[in-house]
């Protein structure tokens, strides 16, 4: 098999390992389907552009957490800057399935309302990831993750849907 055919073969056995992670980043980002698949399309582009230079020099998973995370707040971002020409509509059946449990639809409103970067924390905080590896995907120490963590906490107590 020759290289580029190899690199091809292995960036899609990644994307297959790494498919609900970066799902879950551009959901948290999203507001409907079509936002949420246009994220996970725009991180696979960002993904493949870095995938033959990643060294390995931190876990897989905390690279795409990096990749995802930064290509979405930075598609959020560039989305604020626009002036919004119509209302925004949701899509309802985006949000069929948290319909089904609302305590999980109104968490997801209220972090949906939170800074960018602050959502970014909470999603791998509900990811269940260790505080090492959030500071090393943020670029943060340990312990400003759980300061931090504990003051988002407060917030979405406070955040009404």
């Amino acid at each position: 098999m020759n290289k580029n055919k190899q690199l091809e073969a292995d960036f899609e056995q990644m994307v297959e390992r790494q498919r609900q992670t970066i799902y879950s980043v551009c959901y948290l980002f999203a507001d409907e389907r079509q936002l949420a698949d246009d994220l996970f399309q725009e991180t696979l582009i960002r993904l493949w552009q870095g995938f033959a230079s990643f060294e390995g020099r931190s876990e897989e998973r905390t690279w795409v957490y990096r990749v995802a995370l930064n290509t979405c707040i930075n598609q959020n971002n560039k989305h604020r800057r626009r002036p919004d020409t119509s209302p925004l509509q949701m899509d309802m059946d985006f949000y069929a399935e948290e319909d089904r449990c609302p305590a999980a639809s109104r968490l997801h409103k209220r972090i949906a309302k939170l800074h960018p970067f602050d959502r970014a924390l909470i999603l791998l905080w509900l990811e269940d990831l260790p505080y090492d590896e959030i500071a090393a995907i943020l670029g943060i120490t340990v312990e400003n993750v759980s300061v931090r963590l504990v003051r988002i906490r407060e917030k979405l107590k406070t955040i009404t849907d």
